[in-house]
C-alpha cells in the first residue's frame, strides 16, 4: 500500500489585502519544504489540491508540483484534485505532461467535480451543466491521454478534428484518478471505465463507505476490468505527533477552525471538542495520534477497503509549520514503517493459512 499525504495550501482568509502575496509566498516556501521531507522520509506520493478561494492558495497545482519535482527524486506527485469540470482538458494533459517530464515519470493527475463551486463562475461555466461538463471533459482528457492525434466533439466546448497534442508523457499512459466524495453514480462510473478511485473519508465512520469500494469493483467487472488490477486509495484527515495527546492538542484548533468555517457558508452546526474527539476514536473519520496508534488504525482501515493507496491531510488550517514537518518526519520514519510490517505480516499469515 502506498503512503502519502496531500493538502489544499490554507492560508488566512482573513490577512490584509496588501499581506495576501506575502502569505501565499511563505506557504509556498513552507509547502515545497513539507514535499522535500516527505520525499526524503521515503513517503510515496504527495498531493495537492486546486481551490479558488482566499482560504486556498494552490488554484495551479502542477505549477507548484512541478517546482516540487525539481527538489525530490521518488515521491510520486499529484493533483488533489483537478477541478476538471471547470477546465480545459487539453491545457490539463499538457501540463501534467510536462509535471511528468520534469520528474522524470512521476506525475498523476487526481480529477473530480470539487467540493466548492467557486471556479464554475471565474471560468465561465453554468452550474446547471455541472455533470455533463465533467462527464464530456473527462472523455477528451483519457482520450488525449491515449491517442497522440485527437479526434472529438461534444457540447460543452469546441470539437478537436484530428489534432496533436503536445507533449506526450514520459509514462506511456499519465495515470488518471477519478476523485469522489460518496457519489455512488461516481463511484460506478470510476470503475466501469477502469480508473483508480479515490475516496474522500472527512465524517462519520469509515467503514460505511466500504460498501462503495464493491460497487466500483462491481462496476469494473461489468466495464470488463479486473478489479484486483485497480488501485484505490482512502484520502483522510489527520495529525501524527509524538504522543496522542499533543496530535490532538495541535490539529484540535486549526482543523476545527476550518470546518466550522465551511460549514457556516452550508449550514452545518459548529463542532465541538467531544466531537472531535470521538471522531479520532479507534471508529471515527479522523486518524491522529502517535506514530503507533495511526499506524495501527491506517492497517484496520486497510482491512475494510484493500485500498492500495493511504493519503492523510495534516496541514489543514493555519498549522504551525514546525508541526507540520515533524508530522510528516513522524510518518515517513515511524508510521510507514510499521503500517507495511504489519501488512507484511498479515500476508504471511494468511499464505500459512
Amino acid at each position: 500500500m502506498e503512503l502519502g499525504l496531500y493538502t489544499f495550501a490554507d492560508v488566512n482568509p482573513e490577512a490584509a489585502s496588501g499581506d495576501r502575496g506575502r502569505d501565499a509566498a511563505q506557504r509556498v516556501k513552507n509547502l515545497l519544504e513539507e514535499i522535500e521531507l516527505a520525499d526524503q522520509v521515503g513517503l510515496d506520493v504527495f498531493g495537492l489540491g486546486e481551490h479558488h478561494r482566499p482560504d486556498y492558495m494552490a488554484s495551479a497545482p502542477a505549477v507548484i508540483l512541478a517546482a516540487a519535482a525539481a527538489r525530490t527524486k521518488n515521491i510520486r506527485l499529484t493533483s488533489a484534485v483537478t477541478v476538471l469540470s471547470s477546465d480545459d482538458p487539453v491545457r490539463v494533459y499538457q501540463q501534467y505532461a510536462t509535471l511528468d517530464l520534469i520528474s522524470n515519470g512521476r506525475a498523476e493527475v487526481m480529477a473530480g467535480r470539487g467540493s466548492f463551486i467557486e471556479s464554475f463562475p471565474l471560468f465561465g461555466y453554468n452550474l446547471d451543466d455541472y455533470d455533463q461538463l465533467f462527464s464530456e471533459k473527462l472523455e477528451l482528457l483519457l482520450a488525449i491521454r491515449d491517442e497522440e492525434k485527437v479526434t472529438w466533439s461534444g457540447e460543452t466546448r469546441a470539437p478537436i478534428d484530428s489534432r496533436g497534442v503536445y507533449p506526450r508523457s514520459l509514462q506511456e499512459k499519465l495515470p488518471v484518478w477519478i476523485a469522489v466524495g460518496g457519489t455512488p453514480a461516481s463511484v460506478a462510473r470510476a470503475g466501469y471505465l477502469g480508473l483508480p478511485l479515490a475516496l474522500a473519508i472527512i465524517g462519520g465512520e469509515p467503514a460505511r463507505f466500504a460498501p462503495l469500494f464493491d460497487l466500483y469493483r462491481e462496476a469494473a467487472k461489468k466495464g470488463g476490468h479486473d478489479p484486483e488490477a485497480l488501485q484505490t486509495s482512502i484520502n483522510v484527515h489527520g495529525f501524527i505527533a509524538d504522543t496522542t495527546e499533543a496530535a490532538l492538542d495541535q490539529f484540535y484548533g486549526p482543523s476545527t477552525s476550518v470546518m466550522n468555517r465551511i460549514g457556516r457558508e452550508r449550514g452545518w452546526g459548529p463542532s465541538s471538542r467531544a466531537q472531535f474527539d470521538q471522531s479520532a476514536s479507534s471508529r471515527g473519520a479522523l486518524f491522529i495520534g502517535d506514530p503507533e496508534r495511526v499506524a495501527e488504525k491506517i492497517v484496520a482501515q486497510h482491512k475494510n477497503f484493500g485500498n492500495t493507496r493511504f493519503l492523510l491531510q495534516m496541514a489543514i488550517g493555519l498549522m504551525p509549520h514546525d508541526q507540520i514537518l515533524r508530522g510528516i518526519e513522524l510518518y515517513g520514519t515511524k508510521v510507514a514503517p510499521m503500517v507495511r510490517q504489519m501488512l507484511a505480516d498479515q500476508k504471511v499469515d494468511a499464505v500459512a493459512e
